[in-house]
Formats: C-alpha cells, structure tokens, sequence
C-alpha cells in the first residue's frame, strides 16, 4: 500500500503534466492548465496579447494564440497546434467543503513544477456574481494560471491572486461557463435608464427598462418596457454593470432569479440560457 508521502507525490505527477509555462513577453509569464484537447486556460493577466508562448511539462514548446479572454474573470483561452496533449481532470467547484487538502502546481519564480499544498479556506456562496476559492496554500509570480487541484489530482481552480495571505482561484465551474459563452458576452437585450424605485418605505437603485429587443432574452423572460431591474438572486444592483454580471450566472444549467418593479409590485422572473437561444444584441 501506497504512503500518504507517495500517493501526494503521484498526485503531483499527475497535476504537473496538464500544467504548462506560458510565456507572452520575454521577462513575464505564469501557468496555465490543458483544459481539453489544445485548449490552455491560463489568466488573463498571464497573456499581454493575441499571441503567447507555451511550453509543456515534456519540453516541447508551442506558439498559442488567445481565441478568447475576459479580463473581469481574469480568464483567457489559448490554443496550440498539438494532438494527443495530457489533458486534466476537471472536478466540480461546487462539490468544495472548507478543511479540504488541495495542491497548486505553476512555475513560480523561475521553478518549474514547483508544489505547494494547503487546504481549502473558504468558498463564496453560489449566488456571488464574482466566485472565489480561497486556500491557505502558498504561492508566488509565475502561479498566476496555474492549476489548483485536490487530492485525487482534479482540477477544481485556476490559481489567480494571493489577498491576504490567502491564493483565490477561479473556480472551475466558472471556467467551463467561460468556455461555453465562448467570445461573445450574454446581453439581456434591453435598453436602460438609472432611477430610483420606491419599495418597501425606501428608494432603491434601479435600472428602467426603455426598450426590449425582439428575440433577446429579456423577451423570453417576460420582461417588458417600463419594468425597473433591482436585482437579481435577491441581490439588489448598484450599478448598470451589474447586469453583465448577472449575466454571468447563467449557463447551461443554472438559471438566473431577476428582481423587478411592475406597476410599483416587486416581480421576479427566471432566466435560463438553453442551448440554441441566441443573447440580444444591445446594450445592457
């Protein structure tokens, strides 16, 4: 039977051949995780520009160019011109408990393949527009992109920032959303003006809605001209950028709760995005 020391270590042979170097200028670079066949997840920080370099873990080296990246998720995809790549396993973000052992491989300072170990600190609640993993694990420049892993060796992060002594991760279902939307951001496909809505005794931040595009998904949604947004997921807006990140719940499985004022009644609505809907073309 395998010690607790060799199963760590075949672990970490493991998470060290998915993870690759990504270089995108001559004196920066970071990580970066083969997420399936020649496509690398790496941050978005990681690559400077439409083109980076990538080494894997046997040596080869490849030219990769970003087919698509968003800077508020700190995320970018990279493809290279490669078969038969190792590809990670990817595990499920939100299975995650807090106490969990996980492991982060990347390059940092110059090391390449370096491990470090630590456990899981803290994971944001589901309706959290902007997911993080928080582990107490140690890391350093050149981790940025890198795979955070259990123990089993699935990849369930994409390591990001250190704040306040703690790596945050993007988790991985945020990644496979990413993916899906691919380069096109979601709209709600409505036209809108800040007001202030009084509810319940007190004025809220809303956004009216002037317009609803045909076909949009504020249409299949029931939404109509006149309605003021507040918040969706019983989490008010402050902001019209708050409604991309609305945006950002939906996939293929979750469904978004949107909060509305109608004729001075709150309203709910949800929104799902199914497989061959197509998001509306304008603003917000």
């Amino acid at each position: 039977m395998a010690t607790p020391n060799e199963e760590l270590a075949a672990v970490a042979a493991v998470v060290s051949r998915s993870t690759v170097q990504v270089r995108s200028r001559r004196f920066s670079g970071g990580s970066g995780v083969i997420w399936h066949s020649n496509l690398i997840i790496t941050n978005d920080h990681v690559v400077r520009g439409a083109r980076a370099t990538v080494e894997l873990s046997d040596g080869r080296v490849f030219d990769a160019v970003c087919t698509s990246r968003d800077p508020q998720r700190d995320l970018a995809a990279l493809t290279i011109d490669a078969t038969d790549l190792p590809v990670a396993t990817i595990g499920d973000s939100d299975a995650l408990r807090v106490g969990e052992l996980v492991v982060a491989v990347g390059n940092p300072l110059g090391m390449i393949g370096a491990l470090s170990t630590g456990i899981i600190h803290a994971v944001a609640p589901k309706d959290i527009s902007r997911r993080w993993v928080q582990a107490d694990i140690r890391l350093a420049p050149g981790n940025s992109g890198g795979p955070l892993a259990d123990v089993q060796g699935r990849v369930i992060g994409i390591n990001t920032v250190i704040a306040g002594g703690l790596a945050l991760a993007v988790p991985s279902n945020a990644v496979d959303r990413f993916l899906r939307l691919g380069k096109e951001r979601l709209y709600l496909g409505v036209t809108i003006q800040s007001v202030l809505v009084p509810l319940s005794n007190k004025r809220v931040f809303g956004l009216l809605i002037l317009e609803v595009r045909q076909n949009s998904l504020a249409e299949s949604a029931g939404l109509l001209t006149g309605d003021v947004l507040i918040g969706f997921n019983d989490q008010f807006f402050n902001a019209p950028k708050d409604v991309a990140q609305a945006l950002l719940q939906i996939n293929s499985c979750d469904t978004l709760q949107l909060d509305f004022v109608r004729g001075g009644r709150r309203m709910t609505c949800e929104m799902r995005l199914h497989g061959g809907d197509k998001p509306g073309a304008e603003a917000a």
